[in-house]
């Protein structure tokens, strides 16, 4: 391929250009950007398709530039929303730049980074007025589908939140004259605010600039991609540990995991094709977990999410240690209890009281159907109860609901 546009719409990539003039402006190296607001201490899964757009752009020779919103940050986007952000302070939102700034730079050595609270900030309010926000008119603004469908709800829109595609039309003009910014990438809700900045730099006299938006990820059951019953997937270690970055990815349904290949790997089309005409069971999971992994983990963080995932695995014949498995008390879900409340227990009653199942009917169940294991071994019996030879070195303990959810006892003598 010598076009990334090509590369990208045989992807599954692209979901709209502003111009088809953009494959011929492509040919020869660019610069673009895609704006990250710090409204956590980490990005999600979430944003992972606009680095992944990024990555690509950068192995076609283009210079990708990470916009972080100090200053956009303060007012929030009404993309995606049904309720106005609430607000940060200075100095969270500043601890957020900083540390989503530092993944960025792991994630995409080469890359530019920087922050438009530098050139937002400097303006006084009747100087944007005058200077800005003259050029944009109320109808068209109104027309944008961010807008029209936050005042469609119940709560309505502040004009604090009505303002932020004018800020963000801003960030675009200001990188095209600045720093030479010719193509702004985000998801397809920042459709409005992308062709907003087209508009402003063309009623400002800027030579031609270009827009690209990628489809958000959702999966086929309806669920939103990069969300868990525990909430956020995070990309930074900090917040979520690769192991279980590595477990969410590896659950993918079979409908999802061949278009999540194309969109978050950077594997060859052909070799995805026979991935998908394969699809042995889990096999094309397991890639999609180990490509993603190493790519936001790196070599190391892949190879410990593989190391636990491997170790803990019902069935699996390693060899389980206490102090290996205190190791790993961080990356999986652990509880500590008394020693009092697992011996001469059944494992239907501690199986409920750790969460492990709802119920002791679903406990039964689980063990009806094969499902329950303790230290990788298959309890079989209904009425199976624990004696302190069943404790791992009389530390802990391992249960298992089928393959997918384990949790650690951590034992105390108490």
């Amino acid at each position: 391929m010598k076009n990334v546009i090509e590369a990208l719409l045989q992807r599954g990539f692209i979901d709209q250009i502003t111009s088809e003039q953009l494959r011929a402006h492509v040919a020869k190296p660019i610069r673009l950007y895609i704006g990250f607001d710090p409204t956590a201490d980490s990005l999600h899964l979430g944003n992972l398709l606009g680095i992944v757009a990024l990555a690509w752009f950068q192995k076609f020779g283009h210079t990708p530039f990470a916009v972080l919103g100090g200053a956009t940050g303060r007012i929030g986007d009404p993309s995606g929303k049904s309720v106005e952000r609430p607000f940060l302070d200075e100095e969270t939102l500043n601890y957020n730049a900083t540390r989503i700034e530092k993944f960025l730079k792991k994630i995409l050595p080469g890359s530019v980074i920087v922050n438009n609270d530098t050139w937002l900030s400097p303006f006084s309010l009747i100087q944007f007025l005058r200077d800005v926000g003259k050029q944009f008119r109320v109808g068209q603004m109104i027309g944008k589908e961010s807008v029209r469908a936050r005042l469609q709800s119940e709560e309505g829109m502040s004009f604090t939140e009505f303002s932020y595609q004018v800020l963000q039309a801003y960030d675009f003009y200001h990188l095209h004259l600045k720093h030479g910014v010719s193509l702004q990438l985000g998801g397809s809700d920042q459709w409005g605010n992308i062709t907003a900045g087209i508009e402003l730099n063309r009623k400002l006299g800027g030579t031609p600039i270009y827009g690209m938006t990628f489809p958000l990820l959702t999966r086929s059951d309806g669920k939103k991609f990069g969300k868990s019953e525990e909430g956020a997937i995070w990309l930074s270690s900090d917040k979520l540990s690769p192991y279980h970055f590595y477990q969410y990815l590896i659950r993918i349904p079979d409908a999802d995991v061949i278009r999540m290949l194309r969109m978050l790997t950077f594997l060859d089309l052909e070799e995805i094709q026979q991935i998908e005409s394969e699809m042995k069971e889990g096999s094309a999971q397991r890639r999609l977990a180990a490509e993603v992994t190493r790519f936001v983990h790196g070599e190391e963080g892949l190879r410990a999410a593989e190391q636990v995932t491997q170790g803990i695995a019902p069935g699996s014949e390693a060899t389980l240690s206490a102090a290996a498995l205190k190791k790993l008390a961080a990356d999986m879900t652990s509880i500590h209890l008394p020693l009092a409340e697992i011996v001469g227990q059944k494992f239907v009653d501690v199986a409920l009281r750790i969460g492990l199942v709802p119920s002791k009917a679903e406990a039964a169940r689980l063990i009806k159907n094969g499902g329950a294991y303790f230290n990788n071994e298959r309890i079989e019996d209904s009425a199976f109860v624990f004696t302190a030879q069943n404790l791992i070195e009389g530390e802990c303990l391992l249960l298992s609901a089928g393959k997918k959810k384990r949790i650690l006892i951590l034992v105390s003598k108490i």
